[in-house]
């Protein structure tokens, strides 16, 4: 049999001849706290009864569990030997009758890679804390069910568990806990809606808990009263700010419910904010998880609130798109997380107090897009998913930040109206049902009057990006004879669609600002396209295709405008247009058009003056991209040198207290390399030095020591002693983080031996070991690590956790020995592996992908 994967053809074999009645789970998590014995897997008891139907009476099937041991097995009242039909991923059903009860007693295991039942001890306290996570696949790791999207049924869940602890789940509970036999109590929930197996959910530990409501009267003048909720650990209380969450909450359920003319379906709304959680967020309906780094310990910039309001906003979408309405395969996930990347945009910047939510949108997660779109793994929106290990790599750029931004050209081509009015037919039609991408264009279809089908096979079915380039021709008098804009894609993706754009110029004004004078909007199709609109204006300083980022597509600029854009960048007036300037001329170096030391300039001379965060920060991070992979090798010295210059002498210019101030301050740490900055990095720590508004808290205390431990400036002995003074959890992911930056051939042995030879490592452990491993200043120390990487990729895609092995491969190849040899190496295993895992080779082709990018920009710096 198969193991833990699950292949599409596999899935619509089991739905065409099953339906699922409900679930009836029963869950014994009392052996949390219990001591641990070593060498031993935790385990906690899971009970489950199945009721379902088989159209094919005699025919056989199967149940999905993935548990150390079955107790028992009953089907229809004959009990099966478990270790007959049951090989540790699926339970075999044979001879199935018209109405089928199974019922499965197992022991499954608590995780520590955040997939299924994740266990996490607070060093803090003590205290022990629970949570699932299931999307795609791993509620077969709780519970015994059928493990596939469309299979959806009414759950009914009840756990036991120890005193005092607070247990939520999807649905409310159903009266009072009860006293359990051998301690601790037992909470059973109400049965919920008809919902899929991936989005069922428990939390169960001693959070702290904070409540609220939400109430509305309906245009029928029904009163609709959600109750709110709010959690962490009891140790992270004291930095909660569940008020400023419960504000957005608010804001998005009153968004939504005017939009979308459907009353929020689950009942309550409960917001936990977990430890060592792998997601950002996941939308299991009544009972939304989040990472509590989330709940933050220090001061952070605006752009991290705007974030996690953002992050709130797209989980809510998802109880319309994907809780109510869900994909009937993994091939539809765009149909929930295109749509909610949008929506959680459109609600953020429409209802919220950050307006610049679509700026914010263009200038980063559109980067994301753009990457993920030109990677050999590139695929359409709609995408081919095989299996679950396909599903699993396909929560990626495209199918959030390209598909949200197709939605967001859409919604300019059919009009806003006939959008939101399609999605509340869409709600009403498929209500706890399963849909594919015809159910969507249908709708469309019947609301914009336009030909959705043409549009689907142009933005939705076929991959790659596409480059704008205006082309423009004055007459001798400096007037526009004919503006044009250019359309061209890659050779492997030659498609070109059709955009609603729009043409800005810009000119410069006496006070010095360049300022649009003049917009056109038009609709492009094929590789010309003329802007007749414009003919007859004056000469601009600057072309602007794509402005107010209607489309999704690749800027690129006539000569005149990119040397318009050298010189004055930082002085385009409108927010939008210089987010989408920045992001285009990151795209010009990525692609090794524009040299990296070109970016950069751009970047110490013009980023002190940009007014939004979120495009600062944003700036930082692509520089130190561009300086650890983009840079040539021989300039990449010097290119620190100045970078940490331009990063102090902004850190010392910032509004003191501002977030600007704090942005240059770790933008600054990530940058320092020579004596004189490092000294100023301890003097911040220990106290001896400072700079005027600059708080150095806990968690600025940690940027500065991870790079004073890279640089080998604090040793192991710095590090335990930072480690107690913030004994919490956090503290402890920043020392491993820390003692595996040290730049010593020991240290990085250790490192690798604790992430690739062992297990024992949590996921939020190995995350921080790799992030420590691979510091771009200590190159020469990673050198011994290309062929044990390559020599242990398939050993570790088998023995790992999916999750794990993501992390793994992904975080240890060696994108920082950036030579010919090393891309040599990797194609060398690609050549010999041709039947591996089609998902490792997948990710393997992608960080090839990187690295020879990276060589390429690098050719181009140099030159």
């Amino acid at each position: 049999m198969p193991g833990e994967n699950l292949s599409r053809e596999e899935a619509r074999a089991r739905a065409a001849i099953l339906s699922v009645e409900r679930y009836d789970v029963a869950l014994d998590v009392r052996s949390a706290v219990e001591p641990g014995v070593p060498g031993q897997q935790r385990t906690f008891r899971s009970t489950t009864v199945i009721d379902f139907r088989c159209s094919q009476p005699g025919a056989s099937s199967f149940a999905d569990l993935v548990a150390p041991a079955v107790t028992s097995v009953r089907l229809n009242g004959r009990d099966l030997d478990p270790a007959a039909v049951f090989d540790g991923t699926r339970i075999s059903l044979d001879d199935l009758a018209e109405r089928n009860t199974l019922v499965v007693d197992a022991r499954c295991a608590y995780s520590r890679t955040g997939e299924g039942l994740h266990r996490f001890e607070d060093p803090e306290d003590g205290e022990v804390y629970l949570y699932t996570q299931y999307e795609p696949a791993d509620s077969r790791r709780v519970f015994a069910n059928f493990e596939q999207p469309d299979l959806k049924a009414p759950f009914t869940f009840q756990v036991t568990a120890p005193e005092g602890w607070t247990v939520i789940g999807n649905q409310a509970p159903d009266g009072e806990p009860a006293p359990a036999d051998g301690g601790g109590a037992t909470v059973r929930f109400l049965q919920t809606q008809p919902i899929s197996t991936y989005i069922t959910a428990v939390v169960a530990g001693p959070y702290h808990v904070e409540q609220d409501h939400y109430t509305r009267t309906g245009d029928d003048g029904a009163a609709l009263d959600i109750p709110l909720s709010a959690l962490c650990r009891k140790s992270l209380a004291r930095h909660f700010d569940a008020d400023e969450i419960f504000t957005v909450t608010k804001q998005g359920l009153d968004f939504f419910h005017d939009h979308f003319d459907y009353p929020y379906p689950f009942g309550k709304y409960d917001q936990a904010f977990v430890p060592e959680y792998n997601l950002s967020a996941m939308e299991n309906p009544g009972c939304v998880t989040f990472r509590e780094e989330f709940v933050f310990r220090g001061k952070v910039t605006r752009a991290a609130y705007e974030h996690r309001a953002n992050v709130v906003l797209h989980e809510m979408t998802h109880m319309w798109f994907g809780d109510l309405v869900t994909m009937r395969w993994w091939d539809d996930l765009w149909l929930k997380e295109s749509f909610a990347e949008f929506m959680g945009t459109f609600s953020l910047a429409e209802a919220t107090r950050y307006a610049e939510g679509w700026i914010t949108f263009a200038n980063r997660r559109k980067a994301w897009a753009y990457r993920a779109d030109q990677l050999p793994s590139t695929h359409p929106v709609v995408a081919e998913i095989r299996d679950l290990e396909d599903a699993k790599l396909n929560f990626d750029g495209i199918t959030y930040a390209k598909g949200a931004a197709v939605l967001k050209q859409l919604v300019a081509y059919v009009g806003r109206e006939a959008f939101l009015e399609a999605s509340r037919r869409y709600f009403k039609r498929h209500a706890y049902g399963n849909t594919t991408l015809s159910d969507l264009l249908s709708v469309l279809g019947e609301t914009s009057g336009r030909d959705m089908a043409a549009w689907s096979r142009a933005w939705l079915e076929t991959a790659g990006v596409n480059s704008l380039t205006p082309q423009v021709v004055y007459d001798t008098e400096g007037l526009i004879t004919e503006l044009s804009v250019l359309q061209t894609a890659e050779e492997s993706h030659p498609e070109l669609r059709p955009h609603r754009v729009a043409v800005g110029l810009y000119r410069r004004t006496p006070g010095g600002a360049l300022e649009r004078y003049a917009r056109a909007e038009t609709d492009v199709a094929g590789p010309v396209t003329v802007v007749e609109e414009l003919a007859g204006r004056e000469r601009p300083d600057l072309i602007l295709v794509n402005d107010d980022d209607l489309t999704y597509c690749k800027i690129r600029f006539d000569p005149a405008s990119l040397d318009t854009l050298r010189d004055h960048l930082g002085e385009l007036s409108d927010p939008l247009a210089r987010a989408l300037a920045w992001s285009a001329v990151w795209n010009l170096t990525r692609d090794g058009l524009m040299p990296a030391g070109d970016y950069l300039a751009l970047a110490l001379r013009f980023a002190g003056r940009e007014s939004d965060i979120g495009v600062l920060q944003s700036l930082h991070q692509q520089a130190r991209s561009a300086l650890t992979h983009y840079v040539a090798p021989s300039g990449r010295a010097a290119a620190a040198a100045t970078l940490a210059e331009g990063a102090l002498r902004e850190l010392r210019l910032a509004e003191p207290g501002s977030g600007h101030q704090l942005a240059w301050a770790r933008f600054f740490a990530a940058v320092a390399s020579s004596a004189p900055d490092l000294g100023l990095l301890r003097g911040l720590l220990d106290g001896t030095a400072k700079i005027d508004g600059l708080d150095v808290d806990q968690e600025l205390r940690w940027t500065f020591l991870e790079t004073l431990t890279a640089e080998g400036e604090a040793d192991a002995a710095v590090i335990a002693a930072e480690r107690a003074r913030d004994d919490t959890a956090s503290g402890h992911r920043h020392s491993v983080r820390c003692l595996a930056a040290r730049p010593s051939a020991e240290v990085k042995a250790a490192a690798w031996a604790d992430v690739v030879e062992s297990d024992a490592l949590s996921n939020a452990l190995v995350e921080a070991t790799i992030a420590g491993f691979a510091q771009p200043g200590r190159r020469e120390l990673l050198v011994p690590y290309v062929e044990p990487y390559l020599a242990a990729l398939e050993r570790v895609w088998a023995s790992r956790s999916i999750e794990i092995a993501m992390a793994i491969v992904r975080g240890l190849f060696p994108h920082l020995q950036d030579d010919p040899a090393t891309l040599a190496a990797t194609d060398a295993w690609l050549a010999s592996h041709e039947a591996a895992p089609p998902a490792l080779r997948r990710l393997v082709l992608e960080a090839r992908d990187d690295l020879a990018r990276a060589l390429r920009a690098q050719a181009c710096d140099q030159g």
